[in-house]
């Protein structure tokens, strides 16, 4: 008889990347200078166009960031397992609620799990939860570690980066955002 990776090696690699992957996410649960209130995001040198970003949201409607030009556009790679990840999350609703609609927008990205274990956690939240199932997104927007978000600007560049959690309705984090929005009013 064939053994499990001689006949599924494709979820026999996929399995080992999850769990390397999941190995560095962990370490960032345990790194207290990332978690730390007042952390700021870092702005980026290089003024590059945000990757293609077009998922599922929770009624399985594509959602693509591309439709957000003109507004500011938070986007956060999360998981349910990470708790970084779960300790942000409420902060990702104050932060929207910070700012106007037209000016800001969140989007919650799921990386690798499903509907239903994403909405026992977050509810309905007041922005899209968006899944990345295939973590080809992940990929895409180079995300080393959950979470990461970033910034994109009026324009749909990269603006800013955070590694690790954050309380996005830091004091730090509002200025930086409210300079970046008016900037793009400029």
């Amino acid at each position: 008889m064939k053994s499990f990776s001689t006949r599924f090696p494709v979820l026999v690699t996929e399995r080992r990347r999850f769990l390397r992957a999941g190995t560095g996410f962990a370490l960032l649960a345990f790194m207290p200078r990332l978690q730390a209130r007042g952390v700021g995001m870092t702005a980026l040198s290089a003024v590059l166009p945000a990757p293609t970003l077009r998922l599922p949201d929770l009624d399985d409607k594509t959602v693509d960031l591309a439709d957000f030009r003109g507004k500011v556009v938070l986007v956060n790679f999360w998981a349910t397992w990470c708790p970084p990840c779960r300790k942000e999350f409420p902060s990702l609703g104050r932060l929207r609620k910070l700012f106007k609609p037209a000016d800001l927008e969140v989007l919650a990205v799921n990386v690798g799990e499903d509907s239903e274990t994403a909405f026992s956690f977050a509810g309905s939240p007041e922005f899209p939860l968006l899944f990345d199932r295939d973590s080809k997104a992940m990929v895409r927007w180079s995300v080393k570690g959950l979470p990461t978000t970033f910034i994109v600007d009026r324009r749909g560049r990269l603006a800013l980066r955070a590694v690790g959690g954050r309380e996005f309705d830091d004091p730090a984090i509002v200025t930086q955002l409210g300079d970046l929005l008016n900037l793009g009013r400029a």
